[in-house]
C-alpha cells in the first residue's frame, strides 16, 4: 500500500507543475519565469558578476575586443506566447543605442522573439544557441568554416530567431538551425520572421546596419551587422 502511494505521488509532481520561488519545475526540467509586469531598457558597463559569467565563454584570450568596451544591455520584448518577457544580450558599445532603440520599437510594434539570454548560456556554442531560438550578440568566434573572425567577435552583429529566420547555403542544402527548413519560404511570411519591409528589418535597416538576407552567395535571414570602424 506504501509503494502504491508514493508512485501515485510521484505521477503527480511529474504531471502538475510546482512554481517554486519564480521557478517553474516540471518533472525533472525548470524553467526560470522572466516574464516582466513593466517594459525596460537599458544598459550598463559590464560588472563583476557579468565579466564571471563570460569570460573563458565568450569572451577568451585573443578576443580583438576589451570588455571595458562591451556593454551589457537589458531589455523587454514580446515572446510567441505573446507575454512580456526579459531578455539580456551584450554587445560593443557603440552600438548599444541602436539596439536599445531597436529593441524598443521591436516591442512597441509587438514583433515576437523566442528567447534573449547570452551566449554564455549556451557554453558559447552558436549551434545550441541557434537550435534554441535564442536572439544573441557578442561571441568572440570566426565565421562558420572560416578563419576570418566574425562581427560577433567584435559585438557589432545580432541573430535574431534564428529558427525563423535560418542560415542558408548551397539552395537549401545547407540550413542551420535545422527547424529552420520550415521556413525556407520566405514569401510566406509568419510571425517572428524578418522578410524586407517588416519592423525588424526597418529598425535595422534605417540605422545603417546590413543584413544577412541581402548577400548572394548565401542567406543568412537572422544576421544584422554594423560596419563601423571601432574606436
Amino acid at each position: 500500500m506504501q509503494n502504491a502511494l508514493v508512485y501515485i505521488i510521484s505521477i503527480i509532481l511529474i504531471i502538475i507543475p510546482v512554481e517554486i520561488d519564480n521557478v517553474i519545475a516540471v518533472g525533472d526540467k525548470t524553467a526560470a519565469v522572466d516574464t516582466v509586469n513593466q517594459p525596460a531598457f537599458g544598459a550598463s558597463r559590464l560588472g563583476g558578476r557579468d565579466l564571471e559569467r563570460i569570460a573563458g565563454v565568450s569572451w577568451r584570450d585573443g578576443c580583438p575586443v576589451p570588455t571595458d568596451d562591451l556593454r551589457i544591455l537589458n531589455v523587454t520584448y514580446v515572446g510567441f506566447d505573446g507575454r512580456r518577457r526579459a531578455g539580456e544580450l551584450v554587445c560593443h558599445y557603440q552600438v548599444a543605442g541602436d539596439l536599445l532603440e531597436i529593441f524598443k520599437e521591436l516591442y512597441e510594434a509587438e514583433f515576437p522573439i523566442g528567447r534573449v539570454r547570452l551566449v554564455d548560456e549556451y557554453g558559447a556554442d552558436d549551434v545550441l544557441s541557434m537550435d534554441d531560438n535564442n536572439t544573441s550578440a557578442f561571441n568572440y568566434r570566426k565565421i562558420s568554416g572560416s578563419a576570418k573572425l566574425s562581427r560577433h567577435a567584435y559585438g557589432l552583429a545580432i541573430d535574431i530567431n534564428p529558427v525563423q529566420n535560418p542560415y542558408v547555403e548551397s539552395a537549401g542544402d545547407i540550413v542551420q538551425p535545422e527547424a529552420g527548413r520550415a521556413y525556407l519560404d520566405r514569401g510566406n511570411a509568419r510571425p517572428g520572421m524578418i522578410v524586407p519591409g517588416n519592423p525588424a528589418h526597418k529598425a535595422f535597416i534605417s540605422r545603417g546596419w546590413t543584413w544577412g538576407g541581402d548577400w548572394k552567395n548565401q542567406k543568412d535571414y537572422q544576421h544584422f551587422q554594423k560596419d563601423i570602424i571601432i574606436q
